[in-house]
């Protein structure tokens, strides 16, 4: 009875503490976030006003005069299946009309490789863009990386460069990437999904962050992104998402792949595959004594 009471207790101290470290966890999260909303907010007015050249510059302290009363931000938050260059479209977006909804159902032309859809490929240049790579490189590496978002990865090991840096500075402060912290060599599908939540945010002219934005459901879209990579339809779509996953970690991380050297992968090669060789020699030698 003493046993099955003291397990009782145990169990009860247990869910107390579970509770109170998923409340600080929760508490962590949500600071990280609001930190990684801020440096966007600034970031996404640098790098439109660099790469599209608007009319109308847009400044990081304003956030009112973003999403679709700005062109540029208009043009990228605009559903990939609409031309934002039909007034009609614009007009429609603006002014919310039934019909031209702009939800979570739609992917925004931000999302594909040089903003441009293919409506009888619609897969072709998705989460490709200039400006996502930018965006996860200043959340998961730093916003001084995100200036080499072109090209295709040949950069040398951000991870490998943090952790030599604190090695050879061991007597200075130096900040950690996010990715170093918590050991991140591949990009996620849920890394890409945040992301893209984060930019859109930083494009719109919401100035708080909100779960819902007019007809835009966050969390809805969230998952969204997180059911093209992981709810596929075959293995041939599975083939095509992670050759997408591959490119991403080739973008961010670089070309190394220490990450990728299992137990197996190096039983098949020359040093271990020597050594047991060596071994088999050395046995049959023994028995042939």
């Amino acid at each position: 009875m003493g046993k099955v009471t003291a397990v009782c207790e145990l169990s009860a101290f247990d869910i107390d503490e579970c509770e109170d470290m998923l409340k600080k966890l929760k508490k962590g999260g949500d600071a990280a976030r609001g930190d990684d909303t801020s440096t966007l907010k600034d970031l996404i007015a640098e790098w439109v006003n660099q790469d599209f050249h608007p009319s109308r510059l847009l400044r990081s302290d304003d956030k009112q005069s973003r999403g679709f009363a700005h062109d540029v931000c208009g043009r990228l938050l605009c559903p990939a299946e609409w031309d934002w260059t039909d007034d009609r479209v614009k007009a429609g977006i603006r002014d919310r009309t039934s019909d031209f909804i702009v939800s979570e159902n739609s992917w925004p032309m931000f999302v594909y490789e040089n903003y441009s859809f293919d409506d009888n490929n619609m897969e072709k240049g998705l989460f490709k863009s200039k400006i996502l790579v930018q965006a996860f490189k200043a959340v998961f590496t730093s916003p001084s990386s995100a200036k080499e978002a072109d090209g295709d990865g040949e950069g040398a090991d951000i991870i490998e460069n943090n952790r030599r840096a604190r090695r050879a500075l061991y007597q200075v402060k130096v900040k950690t990437c996010v990715a170093s912290i918590i050991n991140m060599r591949k990009v996620t599908a849920r890394s890409i999904a945040y992301v893209v939540c984060q930019v859109r945010f930083a494009l719109s002219s919401v100035s708080s962050w909100r779960t819902v934005d007019g007809d835009f459901d966050y969390e809805a879209f969230w998952n969204n992104i997180v059911d093209f990579f992981e709810a596929v339809p075959g293995p041939v779509a599975r083939q095509r998402v992670d050759k997408l996953l591959e490119w991403w970690t080739r973008k961010i991380f670089g070309k190394n792949h220490r990450e990728d050297l299992t137990p197996e992968v190096v039983s098949r090669m020359s040093v271990t595959a020597l050594a047991e060789q060596r071994r088999v020699l050395e046995d049959a030698a023994f028995d042939s004594e």
